[in-house]
């Protein structure tokens, strides 16, 4: 290959508890009706499985409603309700509705339960009891567990305008990856030196190892660029994926591009979008020393177990060779079905 290649060496998150944590409004006032959680956690799933965000009562008021909301991160309007209740009749609102219940295993419990959940789901919910004039709430927070991964334009570095940065990684099965993503990939080995777009219109980069054109003088950490204007400013994107329905499959070269779409073709499966490679090597373990094209014309090839003649790279990653010549007969196909 005579293509310069470069690691991502992206996260590898993990499995927690299903613990959570609350906040109220009045933090001197006692939590009268909802369960007071003893704890600071998380609820953890991957894509596609179901979940339950607890909230217990303590009692039931005479005449009160349950609102469920998506606070964090906020999409369009003032606030995501999901779900109200009044206890006898419940109403689901906005795009999670559908996919929303209430749990009820007991007579107190008004937890709320979401089905087949999206990247879009990560966030911290807020469950709010409402007794007339008094309110209440606790929150909970779902991790949907994945991989973030660095993403920039076949024309090159820089060239994302921050709708461009959405659309790219929606295009790769995937989300622009929020800073508490970003963060934790960070901590457990994300270090890149291009600064990329996230879901909230700021701009970073995860440095783990600084060097020149990397903050050379500052301790590690994550740089940041603060909010970027969202359509004359122009970067990469950090782009976030989880579990998917499918799985990926390696197919010998050599093949051109278009040679490589067609010998998935004939397999009944496409040539595989980039998230989902770092899916199927995070959560399958794709582990191949050959780059294989993919459905956005970039080279990659996943590697789970380093070894020396495989590139030369010390770490676990998705190696990248670029955006080369589609007609370049150098590699094989990495195949969805």
């Amino acid at each position: 290959m005579n293509c310069k290649a470069f690691i991502v060496t992206a996260s590898l998150l993990t499995w927690t508890e299903a613990i959570y944590h609350y906040r109220n409004k009045d933090k001197d006032k006692e939590l009268q009706y909802l369960l007071e959680p003893p704890v600071y956690a998380e609820i953890t799933a991957r894509r596609g499985e179901n979940v339950t965000l607890p909230c217990i009562l303590q009692t039931k008021p005479a005449h009160y409603r349950i609102k469920w909301t998506k606070v964090e991160p906020l999409h369009q309007g003032v606030e995501n309700i999901v779900l109200i209740t009044n206890g006898h009749k419940d109403k689901q609102y906005g795009t999670l509705g559908p996919r929303a219940s209430l749990r009820r295993a007991h007579a107190l419990d008004v937890s709320l339960h979401l089905i087949r959940v999206e990247l879009e789901d990560d966030g911290q919910y807020r469950c709010e009891l409402i007794n007339g004039i008094d309110d209440e709430n606790v929150i909970v927070t779902l991790r949907i567990e994945g991989v973030v991964f660095p993403y920039q334009s076949s024309r090159g570095r820089y060239r994302f305008t921050f709708l461009d940065a959405k659309d790219a990684c929606t295009g790769q099965d995937s989300t622009l990856a929020t800073y508490r993503q970003l963060y934790r990939a960070w901590t457990e080995g994300l270090d890149w030196c291009n600064a990329g777009w996230l879901n909230d219109g700021t701009v970073h980069y995860p440095i783990l190892h600084p060097r020149p054109a990397c903050g050379a003088n500052l301790p590690p950490g994550i740089r940041s660029y603060r909010a970027q204007h969202r359509t004359k400013d122009h970067y990469d994107a950090f782009c976030f994926t989880s579990t998917s329905k499918g799985s990926v499959f390696y197919i010998s070269g050599p093949l051109s591009f278009s040679e490589a779409a067609h010998a998935c073709q004939e397999r009944g499966a496409v040539l595989a979008l980039v998230g989902q490679l770092y899916s199927a090597w995070k959560f399958q373990g794709l582990d191949q020393c050959n780059g294989g094209w993919l459905q956005d014309t970039s080279v990659r090839f996943p590697i789970t177990t380093p070894r020396e003649h495989c590139g030369g790279i010390p770490q676990a990653g998705v190696v990248s060779f670029g955006f080369p010549s589609q007609s370049q007969r150098l590699y094989g196909a990495y195949c969805y079905r």
